[in-house]
């Protein structure tokens, strides 16, 4: 790799203010930030947590832990608003789908409740108010700290081996879940895909096809389990357990029609994810790349 190629990587410093201030403009929509807005807000903090991670070689450990943590605590903070905005659209499609079995669940409360549309009351808003408050307060220090993150010079065979690290921990968590696909192991596999592939994006310099094409197959892999995850919390939420004595004919056919579109998006996501992580895959291979260390 020249030294052309290798200064042509994407700017760290930049990217991680830009997330942060980004994020801090959706969160002054007003009244409130809208479920768009929330959904962008906590894509950017992936984004955020994941550079975090790519840098990880650069800082000491309090500067990572602080950085990442609190990069996650926001997310966090916002994970329940997006949450029930998501929950309730997959439930109104389910329902749209098969309207006839929807009339026979009629009187169950759980499954009505997640047909209602997500609604604030004066409290509700004074607390995302509240919060809002926070997170931004939260975001403003990030802000002030990033200018004094020493990233001028990155040592960049460092930061590929850490993405090489992160491309190899996704292939284990692909794997996991390939022989045992149970949700949370799935929900997982998601979480490291999407780290990894924000990750590829200050690498596109060295190889822009390749990059960008693995970045789109990623992506397309990373929606359809989130679709099959976000039909997963709804199972948990209706509390649907199978081979209860008083079994209920109708609920059990609800979660046949649940399988099987959970089934339709993993059979999307199983080759993709084959052709990226199978064992014995080779990240420079992949990306049609390496970088060799600095020369002393």
């Amino acid at each position: 790799m020249t030294d052309t190629a290798l200064k042509q990587l994407k700017e760290i410093k930049p990217a991680l203010a830009g997330y942060i201030r980004d994020s801090l403009a959706l969160l002054d929509q007003l009244p409130l930030p809208d479920d768009n807005a929330i959904h962008d807000i906590r894509v950017l903090m992936k984004r955020q947590r994941a550079t975090i991670r790519l840098i990880r070689p650069l800082l000491d450990g309090q500067a990572y832990n602080r950085e990442y943590l609190e990069g996650r605590e926001v997310g966090r903070m916002l994970c329940t608003w997006r949450e029930m905005s998501v929950l309730y659209k997959t439930m109104k499609a389910l329902k749209k789908e098969n309207p006839k079995l929807f009339v026979k669940l009629w009187d169950n409360e759980k499954i009505q409740n997640l047909l209602r549309k997500p609604y604030s009351t004066w409290t509700i808003a004074g607390e995302k108010n509240k919060s809002i408050k926070e997170i931004s307060a939260r975001l403003n220090k990030a802000r002030y700290r990033v200018r004094f993150l020493n990233l001028d010079d990155p040592d960049i065979h460092l930061l590929f081996e850490e993405l090489e690290q992160n491309y190899h921990i996704t292939a284990k968590a692909y794997l996991d879940c390939r022989i045992n696909p149970r949700p949370a192991l799935l929900h997982n596999f998601r979480k490291k895909s999407k780290t990894f592939m924000y990750q590829l994006y200050y690498f596109r310099s060295f190889n822009q096809p390749r990059i960008k094409s693995l970045e789109k197959k990623l992506d397309l892999l990373t929606q359809n389990l989130g679709k099959y995850n976000d039909l997963a919390q709804i199972t948990d939420l209706i509390g649907y357990k199978y081979g209860n004595a008083d079994g209920n004919a109708v609920m059990d056919e609800l979660i046949v029609v649940i399988r099987d579109k959970q089934d339709k998006y993993l059979l999307k996501v199983w080759p993709s994810a084959y052709r990226i992580f199978s064992p014995g895959k080779n990240l420079g291979d992949l990306i049609g790349f390496t970088v060799q260390k600095r020369s002393s």
